[in-house]
């Protein structure tokens, strides 16, 4: 049986200066950080025979996209399987804890994390990256594909991927900005999960030529 490598991709830092949450709101795009993050992906993919690049259709995930498809000539597919978690708080400016403070009618979106209660459910989250994964694995059997989304979708996929229970607490995804997921299968089996944060160096603060691809 093939083995076959899927890297789920989470965009690069964003131009957000009012700190919106933005969920699948357009119009926000990747900041110089951002777009530091999305050369360095560029450079860790470059030496990987990347058969195909998949993305969210959101600006800050195909701009990411873009960066990674580049050295191998590829156009960038949108899939809106990729795309954010649908959230009630979306469009919501500055701290969301205050927010919620000063509406106290809100209070009650925020009794679940286990569906979660203010936007999406986590088991509809997780099947449409999965179904992007296998539709991935069955197009390109044994060739590697990356699929560029945001922290909600790769964290929750993972989650089901590994069995493990979907209802968890945001603040404690291990999904970075411009972080990789690597899901490696051997036939229709998961062999093993690997994480990696090849851009971090740009959220720091440092040139974008010292850090390794």
């Amino acid at each position: 049986m093939p083995k076959t490598t899927i890297h789920l991709v989470r965009h690069g830092h964003v131009e957000n200066p009012d700190r919106v949450l933005y969920g699948r709101l357009p119009g926000f795009n990747l900041s110089a950080r951002g777009r530091a993050q999305a050369e360095l992906l560029g450079r860790h993919f470059a030496p990987v025979p990347l058969a195909a690049v998949l993305a969210s259709p959101l600006e800050r995930a195909r701009q990411t996209a873009a960066a990674i498809a580049a050295p191998h000539g590829l156009e960038v597919e949108a899939d809106e399987r990729l795309t954010e978690a649908g959230s009630l708080f979306e469009g919501v400016a500055g701290n969301l804890a205050w927010y919620v403070l000063r509406h106290p009618g809100t209070w009650w979106k925020l009794r679940d994390l286990r569906t979660p209660s203010w936007g999406e459910r986590n088991v509809d989250l997780a099947e449409r990256v999965q179904a992007v994964v296998t539709s991935a694995r069955e197009r390109f059997p044994g060739q590697p594909v990356a699929l560029v989304s945001h922290q909600a979708p790769i964290w929750v996929a993972r989650l089901a991927y590994e069995r493990r229970p979907l209802g968890h607490w945001p603040g404690r995804r291990r999904c970075s900005l411009a972080s990789v997921t690597t899901l490696e299968f051997d036939g229709d089996q998961l062999g093993r999960v690997v994480y990696e944060e090849p851009a971090a160096a740009a959220l720091a603060g440092a040139a974008p030529g010292r850090a390794g691809g």
